[in-house]
């Protein structure tokens, strides 16, 4: 199969879909793991619920009748990592019962063997074959992938970023401006626009709301800083 990716079409993996029988539980569970909100639309019997992992450029939607039947739990929706005991730690703290550090017997994902997961991290110590996992409410289950260097190949050439569309981009000054409100009416006078800035910089890279605005808010000290020496 030739490697020549030069005249390729882009298709990224943009969104994993899956089914929950309780949404607002399920909402609530992956907020509580920091991943960012995204969009909850209800039209009649249907709703759908986006939200995006940390720092991934894939999306996970969930809902009612989001797909046509009701196939039961996904398995192994891989997350990559590249520290798996810093994770394991963050999710433990916000509660999640996250599995002890395993390697696969017969090598990553081979589920073939009568016991495929084997206590501990890779003998070797190399990159991709050290897991963890946890479940979500609904017993969609998430595996961790310790992943500390890509293999060969394994990267495709950065593209620029695409610009935003004109609706985003007004939504996205909306609820700057809407969380900005709170800031200007606390503080002290400054110029807006060094508020926005990181805000904006912030959602655009993956953080969600309460975020963003925490690292406007510290921007902003570090600014008020600088001008009152």
């Amino acid at each position: 199969m030739s490697s020549n990716h030069v005249n390729i079409a882009n298709m990224k993996l943009e969104v994993v879909v899956f089914n929950v029988a309780d949404v607002d539980r399920a909402k609530a569970f992956y907020e509580n793991l920091g991943w960012r909100f995204d969009i909850d639309v209800v039209e009649g019997d249907f709703r759908g619920v986006q939200m995006t992992p940390p720092n991934s450029q894939a999306s996970i939607i969930f809902g009612k009748g989001v797909t046509p039947h009701n196939p039961g739990p996904a398995h192994n929706l891989v997350l990559a990592v590249d520290d798996l005991d810093a994770v394991r730690k963050d999710l433990s703290d916000r509660g999640v019962n996250v599995s002890e550090v395993f390697h696969y017997a017969g090598g990553p994902f081979n589920n073939a063997l009568e016991n495929p997961r084997v206590a501990g991290r890779d003998p070797q110590g190399r990159s991709y074959f050290s897991f963890a996992s946890f479940d979500d409410p609904d017993g969609n289950v998430w595996l961790l992938q310790e992943i500390t260097t890509r293999l060969p190949g394994r990267l495709w050439d950065s593209t620029p970023a695409q610009e935003l569309d004109v609706a985003t981009l007004a939504n996205l000054l909306r609820e700057t401006a809407e969380h900005h409100d709170h800031y200007e009416k606390t503080h002290a006078d400054h110029h807006w626009w060094d508020w926005y800035a990181p805000y904006l910089s912030a959602r655009q890279n993956g953080s969600n709301s309460e975020e963003a605005a925490a690292a406007a808010n510290s921007y902003m000290d570090e600014v008020l800083q600088v001008l009152s020496r």
